[in-house]
């Protein structure tokens, strides 16, 4: 039996021709998906191909009795290409819809991907938002060292801490350390309890039917896993700096005679800390200080610290160091980790060196002599990898990161001698404000500030060699 096809009109075909053209929809799409992932040396499924993120506007309502967590994503961002389809890191928690500009959106789940189709094309060169609803209880993830990340319920609430893959626990994003944006954070809690967030809080909470509301805003551009909430009760306390800095710090009350004086002193190490790295980069500075069974570590959650229990001054000295290092020049992929804890490891030595404490010198001397820890293994772990080259994602925050990493700032402190080593601090704090860098563009930036030095054994023994050098 034999069909015969409908006559159509020649100008309704080229007319349907036309528009079909212009929906970027058919065999005529110039669009292409962006990359789930961007391969990372450590991390190659982190963040996310063919766009960069300008913008979060995240509305949470958390409710921690039963651990669940409503949240409203609005993602601005620029199309790097011309795009079909688009990716998230969201892992865990489930999605109830999507939209692009407003416009119902396809999309699918793989893993930690989230993946976008739009209605029509993105251009190349086209800012556009994607508004993600989703809902659900937000994991904690083991990370490859055995750390944990990503949402931690505590005793009266819950805090997120996403390095290096923890934020893709409690919101989608481009969760890579290479693409940074500017964050608005709207978080509603049951009434008694706190949100405490990064930037600044925007006018006063509110209460309604029994839950508080709190919203904050963090203007400057940062790196997703810098992002953080804290939820819980805190004793607030609001004060400045000698120049006028906001300085906002959030205590669990069991902590709060215990960190009353090291927390006093946030006004003079960040004095000297503008004195040393130069201006602060950002509007606000503080802390947020947890139980110490809330989590494992501290963390350099940008303008205020996460510290789980009161913190030492020196361990405040290093997080507050890294809002110069590691939040406003950002690493631009994990390889680059000695950029963040290199430099606020420093921070530590030279803190202490000024403040009566044992020499860098000295410091360094322990370390290379092997007798500078009580255990000799933690002293031998130092030389396991060079800095610049951890040798897996389970060991970016080992020792040779670190402490080697700060042995490789003072072989160039040796070269240069004091007053143009605290210039390349400064210039390298500024050069890369807001931005991000790796390790290439560090040996580039010292040697192009000392041209008339030879930093080559530096690069070759030190920052990139195996094993540990000669007697320096």
């Amino acid at each position: 039996m034999s069909r015969s096809a409908p006559v159509v009109p020649a100008a309704l075909l080229a007319l349907a021709l036309v528009l079909s053209g212009c929906t970027g929809g058919g065999d005529g799409a110039k669009g292409t998906p962006g990359s789930a992932g961007l391969r990372d040396p450590y991390f190659p499924k982190m963040g996310n191909g063919g766009y960069d993120v300008t913008h979060y506007g995240l509305t949470l309502d958390y409710d921690p009795d039963d651990n669940h967590l409503r949240g409203r994503a609005v993602i601005t961002a620029r199309a790097k290409q011309d795009l079909s389809a688009f990716d998230l890191d969201l892992k865990g928690l489930n999605v109830q819809g999507v939209t692009v500009e407003g416009e119902k959106a396809r999309w699918n789940r793989a893993g930690q991907e989230l993946t976008v189709h739009p209605k029509g094309d993105l251009d190349k060169g086209e800012t556009f938002r994607t508004t993600v609803r989703y809902e659900g209880s937000p994991e904690t993830i083991t990370d490859a060292d055995g750390a944990e990340e990503g949402w931690l319920r505590t005793g009266d609430g819950a805090v997120a801490l996403g390095e290096p893959t923890g934020s893709m626990a409690w919101f989608p994003g481009n969760h890579h350390p290479s693409d940074k944006a500017s964050y608005d954070l709207t978080v509603t809690v049951p009434k008694g309890l706190q949100a405490v967030s990064n930037g600044e809080l925007k006018g006063a909470p509110t209460t309604k039917d029994g839950a508080t509301t709190f919203t904050w805003h963090t203007a400057e551009p940062m790196a997703s896993y810098l992002a953080t909430v804290a939820i819980g009760r805190y004793d607030i306390r609001r004060s400045t700096t000698p120049d006028d800095l906001p300085v906002y710090v959030a205590v669990d009350p069991s902590q709060a005679k215990a960190s009353r004086k090291v927390l006093a002193r946030i006004p003079e190490v960040m004095t000297w800390a503008q004195r040393t790295f130069g201006p602060y980069p950002f509007s606000s500075t503080g802390a947020i200080v947890d139980r110490p069974d809330d989590a494992q570590y501290a963390l350099e959650t940008q303008n205020r610290p996460f510290f789980p229990g009161a913190p030492e001054t020196e361990l405040l000295v290093h997080e507050l160091a890294h809002q110069w290092y590691g939040d406003s020049v950002t690493p631009r992929t994990w390889r680059d980790m000695w950029l963040n804890e290199g430099f606020a490891t420093y921070a530590e030595w030279l803190w202490q060196e000024e403040h009566g404490g044992e020499t860098a010198q000295q410091i360094f001397d322990a370390l290379y002599d092997g007798d500078y820890y009580q255990d000799r293994t933690d002293d031998e772990a130092i030389w396991a990898f060079p800095p610049a080259k951890p040798s897996g994602a389970a060991h970016i925050s080992d020792s040779p990161v670190y402490e080697r990493g700060a042995m490789v700032l003072h072989k160039i402190r040796q070269k240069t001698g004091d007053k143009m080593f605290r210039t390349l601090l400064r210039g390298w704090a500024t050069k890369h404000r807001h931005g991000n860098a790796d390790t290439g563009e560090f040996t580039a930036y010292v040697e192009q500030q000392v041209p008339d030095k030879d930093f080559s054994v530096i690069w070759k023994e030190w920052l990139y060699g195996d094993g540990k050098p000669g007697k320096p």
